[in-house]
């Protein structure tokens, strides 16, 4: 953790989490591996008990006024209990409620947001669809308009929480016209656990267990038309300030489970020896924990940049690179991080007699969930050029391509 860059009141609130999760009992994160528990509410309750969540949000609406620094901090510090419950943490009160926070009305913050963070129920995200993951202008769900409010059919597929919400953020299909833009013809919906809600299938997963990751099946469910978020027609404004908690925040949980990884290797790394001395004395160990400390370090920095220029309101053009390239690096280095650690230990880091092999296990879903490395490089690719292509059009720095001995000979430079 970088103490030098919190305040006074960011370190205590980063010491009230430490005690919560020295709270946490140890048998809910075993049972949660082994599926025994299907949705940690007890979990979520305590947090909310302890106004640990939303803290960036105003405190009128249960927060407690901080800002995008400490909610990293505080996700950071999630994870070191274990991924997934970083995920059922993040998913209600830093994706669900940060999209009502920003687009909802004071009454859907009254009745959903004020609750959720005082722990007395629960909500989910429901992008993902059976038909389509990163596309989300693919969505197939359909909410028909039917005079006092909507007819909302189908599916969501990969949903934390789907086993255990009590309300659910919903994308749908909302224009039917032939030729709508893809962008204005989705709307985002507060769909109530009610008739028609149904939670169809509970996925066996390879990690990250015991978040109720379900597939939700929505059949002629009544949505008021007071629980549109934002305007009709208008979710790709709302899922444009989402991707901000939704990958910057699943970004930095991460390192807090790489933390750990890292810590038990140096604790092990200490105490065992061969011929003679203890391993960490080997380079082909030493090298690796020194690695691993350096990806750490690098990515951690690279996370409160980029929650430092969300802060500062830079523009969304540049937070968006800014985004990508951190979901990116830090859970790729993340990945990289817990396999040194597995590394160094040998084969009882393969056991389950340390916790190496859950977080191996659970950290792997970081380079996908929430946007895959592939399409972060896509994002990051698109806007470096043009970020390039604006500045230079702006020609205020300095030509360096006319910085070489033979910059101006004839018929080299040839482009087509």
């Amino acid at each position: 953790m970088f103490d030098y860059m919190l305040t006074k009141e960011q370190i205590k609130l980063r010491d009230e989490v430490r005690d919560f999760i020295k709270w946490v009992p140890r048998q809910l994160v075993l049972d949660m591996d082994k599926d025994i528990i299907k949705f940690p509410k007890d979990f979520l309750r305590e947090a909310g008990r302890r106004n640990l969540m939303g803290c960036r949000y105003p405190k009128k609406w249960g927060g407690r006024d901080m800002d995008w620094v400490s909610t990293g901090m505080v996700m950071e510090e999630v994870g070191t209990i274990g991924y997934e419950l970083a995920c059922v943490f993040g998913v209600g009160s830093e994706l669900v409620c940060d999209a009502i926070i920003h687009h909802g009305t004071d009454e859907q913050k009254e009745k959903y947001v004020k609750p959720l963070l005082r722990g007395d129920i629960f909500a989910a995200e429901c992008l993902t669809e059976p038909r389509g993951g990163s596309d989300f202008f693919g969505a197939t769900s359909k909410a028909e308009d039917m005079g006092d409010y909507f007819l909302l059919n189908g599916q969501k597929r990969f949903i934390v929480g789907g086993e255990g919400a009590d309300y659910f953020l919903v994308y749908a299909k909302t224009n039917f016209e032939p030729d709508a833009k893809p962008q204005d013809s989705i709307t985002a919906f507060i769909v109530d656990r009610i008739s028609g809600v149904e939670t169809k299938y509970l996925y066996n997963l390879m990690g990250c267990r015991g978040g109720g990751t379900a597939r939700l099946v929505f059949h002629d469910v009544k949505v008021p038309k007071e629980n549109i978020l934002g305007r009709l027609n208008g979710a790709y404004a709302v899922f444009n300030t989402m991707m901000i908690p939704e990958r910057l925040g699943t970004a930095i949980m991460t390192l807090g489970s790489a933390r750990v990884a890292l810590e038990i290797a140096t604790h092990y790394t200490t105490r065992r020896k061969a011929f003679g001395v203890t391993i960490n004395n080997f380079q082909g160990v030493s090298f690796q924990v020194a690695e691993a400390a350096m990806l750490l370090d690098a990515a951690r920095a690279m996370g409160y940049a980029t929650c430092r220029a969300v802060d500062a309101g830079v523009s969304m053009d540049r937070t968006r690179r800014m985004i990508s390239e951190s979901k990116k690096f830090i859970t790729e280095s993340c990945q990289k991080i817990v396999h040194n650690a597995m590394q160094v230990t040998g084969g009882i880091g393969y056991t389950n007699v340390f916790p190496l092999e859950r977080i191996y296990r659970d950290v792997r879903l970081a380079t996908i969930w929430t946007g895959t490395s592939e399409v972060m490089a896509m994002i990051v690719a698109h806007e470096w050029y043009r970020e390039y292509l604006k500045a230079r059009a702006t020609k205020l720095t300095r030509d360096f391509e006319t910085d070489a001995e033979e910059a101006f000979v004839e018929d080299e430079k040839i482009y087509e």
